[in-house]
């Protein structure tokens, strides 16, 4: 098993700057912000401020989504210096997330993609759906293959693999790794599980027997998508740290600074930890991921 590079964490954040700094310093390499969302989604109109107040942070990269051209200008003119793009495999998905079809999505990437490169901006890919759609059902694994190959293609340095709804396994997720793998390299892949039926960490760990290094995540599970009906957030970053140190993977994150962060990020929200192993280690239950 490869070990993995770093542990990232994916998160959507108020306009208030202690969240970031809470983070635990040096031991995640890529947070992401929003830009220029179309306007059935809340637009975060202070999206500046929030770059502004964390330029500095050393060693973090900060990719910015951005869904059009109008938005990666609006990212780099706010300080970005790493954006995201993010196609769906399902048609459906597609047009109630970004307003546009899939092809469509693809066209609008590549002029962003011609755009960062030289500006020598390097950008992030997203397919979602890579299991199911809320509307479809489920998607070809071939399906998947496509949209991955075309952003890797036109310049992607890395293609995330979603699981939007959450409603993948390790029946489903392999063959779809299996069809993405044979046209993007493996190392280029990362997986994004949402955590809505309790799989995300049963598919985490097929994704790292087949090679996958790279795993996004979100601090006690938070988030979710407005376009698909009850999918809850990301895996939580707790559960796949603690998972990770299981199988002796190093992971270059103190596991301590990652649960004050969560704490302080659960209560300025109001709302309960979606992380069953940072419940259990904050309640002072030994850490049995080393034994």
């Amino acid at each position: 098993m490869r070990p993995l590079s770093c542990c990232r964490s994916y998160q959507l954040l108020p306009s208030g700057k202690r969240e970031i700094w809470t983070l635990p310093e040096r031991h995640y390499s890529s947070l992401s912000e929003e830009t220029e969302i179309r306007q059935l989604t809340q637009k975060l109109a202070d999206a500046k401020d929030v770059m502004d107040g964390i330029k500095s942070v050393a060693g973090t990269r900060l990719p910015v989504l951005t869904p059009n051209l109008k938005g990666f200008h609006a990212a780099i003119d706010a300080g970005a210096k790493e954006v995201a793009v993010f196609a769906s495999a399902s048609e459906s998905f597609s047009k109630s997330n970004i307003n546009c079809t899939i092809e469509e999505s693809l066209c609008r990437y590549k002029e962003i993609l011609n755009a960062a490169k030289r500006l020598s901006v390097p950008v992030r890919g997203y397919v979602s759906c890579v299991v199911g759609c809320p509307v479809e059902g489920p998607i070809s694994p071939s399906s998947i293959a496509y949209v991955a190959k075309e952003l890797y293609d036109m310049g992607c340095y890395e293609i995330s693999l979603g699981d939007t709804i959450g409603v993948g396994t390790p029946g489903t997720v392999v063959p779809m790794l299996d069809a993405v793998m044979s046209v993007v390299p493996v190392e280029k892949l990362a997986v994004h599980f949402h955590d809505t039926y309790g799989q995300s960490l049963a598919n985490i760990f097929v994704s790292l027997q087949m090679g996958i290094s790279i795993i996004d995540s979100s601090i006690s599970g938070l988030g979710g998508c407005p376009y698909a009906k009850g999918a809850t957030g990301n895996v939580a970053t707790e559960d796949v740290v603690y998972l990770l140190h299981g199988l002796g993977v190093k992971t270059n994150v103190d596991l301590g600074k990652l649960l004050s962060a969560a704490d302080f990020i659960c209560k300025h929200l109001g709302r309960q930890s979606g992380s069953k192993a940072g419940i259990a280690l904050s309640r002072g239950i030994r850490d049995h991921s080393k034994m």
